[in-house]
């Protein structure tokens, strides 16, 4: 799973937010979940991106980055364990 998601944070950093969703949509994960609210963000739905981060980490919120790309290499490096 790990692989998957550091795959799906790579897709969404290359601007590939369908393939990076059809990734994080088949596991039910925090960190997934993370990820899966972050692609909403960029998106612009927040409703659907707040519902996502109530799934995810504790350290994660809506408003905790303002740029999408600083939070996606927030969440490699967590991938990373980093």
């Amino acid at each position: 799973m790990n692989d998957d998601l550091k795959l799906a944070v790579e897709a969404a950093i290359a601007g590939e937010w369908d393939r990076s969703h059809r990734i994080v949509q088949e596991f039910n994960d925090p960190i997934a979940c993370w990820i899966h609210a972050v692609l909403h963000k960029i998106e612009g739905d927040a409703g659907n991106s707040r519902y996502w981060y109530a799934r995810a980490p504790a350290a994660a919120s809506y408003e905790a980055y303002a740029e999408a790309v600083t939070e996606l290499e927030a969440i490699r490096q967590q991938l990373n364990g980093c």
